[in-house]
């Protein structure tokens, strides 16, 4: 029996998980780590804090498994994206903290970006937009504000890397500068069709080449772990960003194909296959993954608020105990009543990106109550699916004939009623798998296919499991008349009115 383990790098925590050849997981190991807000707008993270973390997981993790690092065949390793870190090539010491994807403080340079007409540049060889989420303005800060950072980054000195490769780099004992293709892809440096790093784009940013890792496929030769880290070496052979290797979990490897990961907001990544198609609707097109270097894309689109909005109900509204209360709520709620809920507790994602927004309940009258808060809520989250998917198909004028499938995974896609409403309201059966740790899945199955342990994709899509199908019930004028209220809520709610 051959075993695998991913790595889950996150963004609260680390997560090591042992899988067998099968990927059935064997036993898994959790440690949280601080977060630290030095001013209001940013995240930053130990650098060391992720690293002790991944090792101690590991171990534990292989404890639980009554397995010896001999006992392993390969790593995988996924991660939180956009998050960034610089470090010392001799020392292999990080120069500042990581800055965190959430981070906010190179939002005036971002404006100056597209004041001075950059974007349209950056989105043309990124498929990415000039945002702070991004991890280009980050290493351009450090450089610009770490006492001899930029000195010695000119001096080739410096490394710098998403979390994927600050792992590699200590994992395999500063050995191996290297990361895969869709971390590269959301850095705001790569230029996604040509493959490589974009020498324009590093000069505008003001970033050295030198900094840079190489860039590989998903499944590749990452580098062998040190043998005094674990007790033996382990080759690292794959790496994917987190919805990427949550998109790969789920086997969504045809154009048309799309899964959307139901947390505390929602990731939705939709594959285009081989075409990059240019987003007119608010949404980024990204590299889905990349197999012996060919490429696959995607279109992505995130919402803020889609569990978050059952936790408010807990501990805002305390009007249910737990979030599985919801489903029965909802159930009983009032059928005549038009409630609707906006959650735009944090501002609108994707596709309107409308961050001065609030959320607002509409229709309320005297017999609301909450039941019928509780179904606003859940159907929140369709509507705002809804939203996406529309953005994605006017995007992708081909794929509009293609009967899209997806693929869902994430706490939320325990609510049978939620799941069955997202049916409804796209029109499209909704598929939730029996295995939903689709992220951890998709990088072990990359690392298990570079050691031939995995199947092809071909054949691992076959092997894929479905749990349950929700098929679409709701009458089409029903679905109509709901969708166009959702519609109105959403304009009565955005800071543009």
């Amino acid at each position: 029996m051959a075993y695998l383990i991913a790595i889950d790098q996150g963004t609260t925590s680390t997560r090591s998980i042992v899988f067998d050849e099968k990927l059935q997981v064997i036993a898994s190991a959790q440690q949280e780590f601080p977060q630290y807000f030095p001013h209001s707008g940013w995240v930053e993270h130990d650098p060391a804090d992720l690293l002790n973390t991944t090792l101690s997981t590991l171990k534990d993790a292989l404890a639980k498994a009554k397995l010896k690092a001999s006992g392993i065949s390969a790593i995988g390793i996924t991660n939180q994206r956009e998050t960034v870190v610089v470090w010392d090539k001799d020392t292999g010491k990080a120069i500042y903290n990581a800055i965190v994807w959430q981070d906010r403080r190179t939002a005036d340079y971002c404006h100056e970006l597209k004041h001075q007409g950059s974007e349209a540049l950056i989105q043309q060889k990124t498929g990415l937009r000039a945002d702070p989420y991004f991890s280009g303005t980050k290493v351009r800060w450090i450089l610009n504000h770490v006492e001899g950072a930029r000195a010695k980054a000119e001096a080739g000195q410096l490394r710098m890397g998403t979390v994927d490769s600050w792992l590699i780099w200590h994992l395999t004992g500063g050995k191996v500068h290297a990361t895969d293709a869709t971390n590269a892809s959301r850095t705001m440096l790569f230029n996604i069709h040509t493959g490589h790093w974009d020498k324009e784009l590093l000069q505008l940013l003001a970033i050295p080449e030198s900094l840079l890792p190489e860039v590989k496929d998903c499944a590749a030769d990452f580098g062998m772990t040190d043998p005094t880290i674990l007790g033996a070496a382990i080759p690292i052979s794959g790496v994917a960003g987190d919805q990427h290797a949550a998109l790969v979990g789920q086997a969504c490897f045809q154009a048309g194909m799309m899964k959307s990961t139901y947390g505390t907001g929602c990731f939705a990544l939709l594959n285009t296959g081989t075409h990059a198609v240019n987003s007119h609707n608010n949404l980024l097109t990204t590299i889905a993954y990349q197999l012996n270097g060919q490429r696959n894309y995607a279109l992505e689109g995130s919402i803020f608020i889609a569990g978050a909005a059952v936790q408010w109900l807990r501990d805002g509204l305390k009007i249910i105990q737990n979030a599985s209360d919801t489903q029965a709520l909802a159930e009983a709620a009032d059928p005549h009543q038009k409630v609707y809920l906006v959650p735009a507790f944090v501002g609108l994602g994707a596709p309107y990106w409308d961050p001065e927004a609030r959320g607002a309940l509409y229709g309320l009258t005297r017999n609301t109550g909450p039941a019928e808060i509780s179904k606003a809520t859940l159907e929140s989250i369709g509507y705002q699916t809804r939203d996406l998917l529309n953005a994605m198909q006017a995007d992708s004028a081909g794929l509009k004939e293609t009967k899209t499938v997806l693929r869902v995974d994430g706490g939320m896609t325990a609510s049978e009623w939620a799941m069955q409403f997202l049916a409804d309201i796209l029109n499209s059966p909704v598929d939730r798998p029996r295995v939903l740790e689709s992220t951890a899945t998709g990088v072990a199955y990359l690392a298990g296919l570079q050691q031939s342990i995995c199947p092809a994709p071909e054949q691992f899509a076959k092997e894929w499991i479905l749990d349950k199908r929700f098929e679409p019930k709701m009458a089409a004028s029903v679905r109509e008349q709901k969708y166009a209220g959702w519609l109105d809520a959403v304009r009565r709610t955005r800071s543009t009115g």
